[in-house]
């Protein structure tokens, strides 16, 4: 891929797309950033820091949404600046794309939003690299149509599609890693995001559950499969987290991790 600072490709191995869920503020995004950037130059993974600068799509009215747009778009620029990685972060609305642009170095499209073509074409113009996460209701074989349209408009766009499960029943999600094989067929990079996958959605409580002990599992299968890249929401400490606290991992079990995805992907090259 020709994104800006995305290092360790000729490598061989897997992409890692990894950070906390939002912006929650400076000091965190530069330590989590600090933290996984040594681990990944150490394996030579390439990695994309990402990071939310707003959560549009919260359960309850008072959920945390953000620390100001301007401000954590600006703590994403510097963090990229700092340890010259990449960054990414959501957009939810066509005209964020142009904002959020001038900041991070990939825009992510929220599954919810995968098949809005607006936002897709206003992604596009933009330049950027694309990573459009498979809606929760898709199946892989459909993501074509979100490269197509991304495509159309900027036909040298670095695109990427990210699967994160499908619903199951009203509150659980489930992997079928079909998809990842389904997606392969139009030649971009495939992700596997091994905490969103494992949300429990719409609970009573107003607050998403998860079960972040099947992560390693997620991963694993995802690497055996053949994803492309594992995108991984991490945290200092979850439980403390202001979003998806619930499905994230804890930092300190990132590294072991990602050991143990190595020769997982050295074992099924």
């Amino acid at each position: 891929m020709k994104i800006n600072h995305l290092k360790n490709q000729d490598s061989g191995n897997f992409f890692l797309i990894a950070g906390p869920c939002v912006v929650e503020g400076r000091d965190m995004a530069l330590e989590i950033a600090e933290k996984i950037k040594l681990i990944t130059d150490r394996l030579a993974i390439p990695y994309i820091f990402k990071a939310s600068y707003r959560k549009a799509n919260r359960t309850k009215l008072d959920s945390f949404t953000g620390i100001g747009d301007e401000l954590a778009l600006g703590i994403l620029k510097e963090v990229g600046q700092t340890f010259e990685v990449p960054t990414v972060t959501d957009i939810h609305e066509s005209e964020e794309a142009a904002l959020a642009a001038q900041y991070v170095d990939v825009l992510q499209i929220p599954a919810f939003l995968c098949r809005q073509t607006e936002l897709l074409v206003a992604a596009a113009k933009t330049g950027k690299a694309v990573n459009v996460k498979k809606g929760q209701f898709m199946h892989g074989s459909g993501m074509g149509f979100a490269v197509e349209k991304v495509k159309a408009v900027n036909p040298d766009a670095d695109v990427m599609l990210t699967d994160r499960g499908n619903s199951f029943g009203y509150s659980d999600i489930v992997v079928d890693y079909r998809n990842i094989v389904e997606m392969q067929a139009f030649n971009v990079p495939i992700v596997m995001d091994c905490t969103h996958s494992l949300q429990q959605p719409n609970q009573s409580s107003g607050v998403t559950g998860g079960k972040p002990a099947l992560i390693e599992t997620i991963a694993k299968a995802a690497i055996a499969v053949g994803a492309d890249g594992i995108f991984i929401e991490t945290h200092p400490n979850p439980s403390v987290a202001k979003s998806d606290g619930a499905n994230m991992l804890a930092l300190d079990k990132l590294e072991g991790l990602l050991e143990k995805l190595l020769r997982v992907r050295e074992a099924v090259k």
